[in-house]
Order: structure tokens, then sequence, then C-alpha cells
């Protein structure tokens, strides 16, 4: 709930911004629907998934999490010939997904955010650390890959332990991160979930005040509850300051939007893929708009950024070739996954502040 109204928000503006070019299909409006996969219940995700395919949507941007987004595309989306773009799902299992070429994600792979999580904590100078992961397929798959990056760097693993969401108490957990020690504690879940309570517990207890931090915990809740006791913290995220990036900041902040939240680039960018691809088949058609989101996404074509959709539309329109760049440097893998960057944070002057691109 702290992530995604953002996320949703942004990618509503490529929507709207492709509604209001007139140029969409000979000057179509897109509706937008919403249903929340809540995270972790993959059965009330399967019942939104099912609600707006019954309501006859052309495609998702979508899910978020990791789990929601392989039940729903396994058991709903993929059955229905739908596409779904996820800004947000990132656990390394989707690769292999058996989704007949209609699951794409324009976030990249925690087999590559692990790895980068590790070399930014090699930088931070951390020779041990605990790992704790909310027990989902997300926390799971982050947890495996950044072990991977740890050994490549010779940092020690004190110990593992997976943490379950919506507990009030994490102290028992700390207890057990604690006496294994380390010089700094790896959390890898959600800012306001079992995450944030790890951190609390910590601090409370004075276990640890080093913090390593995936990407699902970066957010400005988080400052806003801990402030400077997170000021020694490292944090890595999917994200880009290349030239998309830079637009993106413009537009999204003409439209209220926070263009450094996690996530929100991304979002933008599944539902321009969405419209692009619409037009580029020349139709709403299911299986037109799978067909053709690679072909905008890749190019070889005209570079497309945020805030262009209607020049990619236009030049759609006339049979010319794209490639939406968008506000993440979209490119695909065969596999539909986004090669992506990554951007280093910490906490400075209240807020995430990022220190490099990796």
């Amino acid at each position: 709930e702290s992530l995604t109204p953002a996320m949703a928000a942004s990618a509503e503006l490529a929507f709207k911004e492709a509604s209001d070019s007139g140029s969409l299909l000979g000057g179509e409006t897109i509706t937008v629907v919403r249903a929340d996969s809540t995270c972790v219940d993959a059965a009330a995700a399967q019942a939104a998934a099912e609600s707006v395919i019954s309501q006859g949507v052309a495609a998702i941007m979508g899910a978020d999490c990791s789990g929601v987004t392989t039940a729903i595309a396994s058991n709903v989306a993929v059955p229905n010939g739908v596409v779904m773009i996820s800004p947000s799902a990132t656990s390394p299992g989707l690769t292999d997904l058996a989704d007949k070429g209609l699951f794409f994600r324009t976030a990249p792979s925690d087999k590559r955010g692990g790895q980068v999580l590790a070399d930014a904590t090699k930088d931070k100078k951390i020779k041990s650390v605990a790992i704790t992961y909310t027990n989902n397929d997300y926390g799971k798959g982050l947890a495996d890959m950044y072990k991977i990056g740890l050994a490549s760097h010779g940092i020690k693993v004190t110990t593992e332990l997976a943490h379950e969401d919506g507990k009030a108490d994490y102290s028992s957990e700390v207890a057990t991160l604690a006496s294994a020690g380390g010089d700094a504690v790896a959390v890898l879940g959600y800012l306001d979930q079992g995450g944030k309570g790890i951190i609390q517990a910590a601090l409370d207890s004075g276990a640890f005040d080093v913090f390593v931090l995936g990407d699902g915990m970066v957010g400005q809740s988080l400052v806003d509850t801990f402030g400077k006791d997170l000021e020694k913290s490292v944090a890595t995220r999917p994200g880009s300051t290349g030239k998309g990036a830079q637009i993106f900041a413009s537009v999204a902040g003409a439209a209220n939007i926070d263009p450094d939240a996690p996530y929100t680039a991304s979002s933008y960018d599944a539902g321009a893929l969405l419209v692009l691809a619409m037009q580029a088949g020349g139709s709403a058609d299911r299986a037109s708009i799978a067909k053709n989101v690679m072909d905008v996404a890749n190019g070889p074509g005209t570079k497309i950024y945020p805030g262009e959709l209607k020049k990619g539309l236009d030049l759609l329109a006339k049979g010319k070739k794209i490639d939406y760049e968008g506000a993440s440097d979209v490119t695909f893998t065969k596999e539909g996954d986004a090669t992506g960057s990554f951007l280093e944070q910490v906490v400075k002057g209240g807020k995430f502040e990022t220190t490099k691109q990796r």
C-alpha cells in the first residue's frame, strides 16, 4: 500500500497521454479498470484478475509482487490469452514461466538485482551479513541471488532467516539474527510489512544499526518512520539516471507523481508499451498486442521517451518503426525480461538519495 499508488498513477499517466493524443487507433481512448492483487494472497489475486478479464480488458498492467504475478499469469492471463506487463515482479523464476509469449516485465530480475545488492554491500566495506527475507517468491529469490553475489566477494553470511509479514512484533526474529552476528543485517522484504518490523525491532534492541535494503524496502515512508537511524545503511532498486529518466522526472512531476518512488518509471513504461503495441498492430485485440510488444520495445526505429507517446503513435500509424526507450531504458531479453539498470541509494537529508547507477 506504500508503493502501488504512485505505480498505478504512473501507468494511468501513460494511458491518459495516449488517450488525449487523439492518435491511438484513429482516436480511441483507454478505459482503466483497477483491481487489487493484494501482494500476498494468490487466491484473491486470481479472483481480481478473473474479474477484470471478464470485463473484457485488452491487457493487464501488473501484477505487482512476484508470487501473485505468477499465480495470475499461470492461472488466469495466459489461459485467456491476455498480455501482462509487470513493472515490479522481480523473481528469477518468472524468466522461465510457461507464458506463451504473453508475460513481460519492465523491472529487471533479481538474478541481476541480487548481484548488484552484493556489489553495494562490498563497497560499503561490510564483511559479514545476517539475512532476513519475506517468506515468498520475491524474498526467497532475491535472497538466493544475493547470497551468490556475496560469495563472489568473499562476504560471510552469518545466518539466513525467513520472516512472515503481518506480525505485530519481530523481536524473536531479530534475536535470532543478532545471535549469529554480522556487520549488518540485509532486509529483503517490504517497507510497510515485516521488513519495517525487523528494522524497528533491531533498533529497539540495539542489535543492528547498519541495514542492507532490497528494492521492496525503498520508499519515503520508511525514512519518515526511521529518519537518521537509516543513515549508515545502503539500498539498491531498479532505476536509471539516463535521458529517459530525466524526462520522466519532469513529466511525472507535472502530474504530481513522485518520479523517484520505486517502480514509477517502470509502471509508466509498462502502460506506454501496451498502447504502442496496440498501435503497431492496428488493433486492441489481445493477440495483436502480444505480437507487437517486443517490436516497439526493442526497435530498431525512432527512439521514444516519456511525454512523446503521440509522436510514437503517429509514427506507427504511418508504418514507421520505433524503439521505445521510455523512462527506464527499456530493452527486453528474448524471455521478456527487462535488462535494466539499478540505482544505489543512501538515506541523507530525510530521503533516499542516489549515489550511483549500476
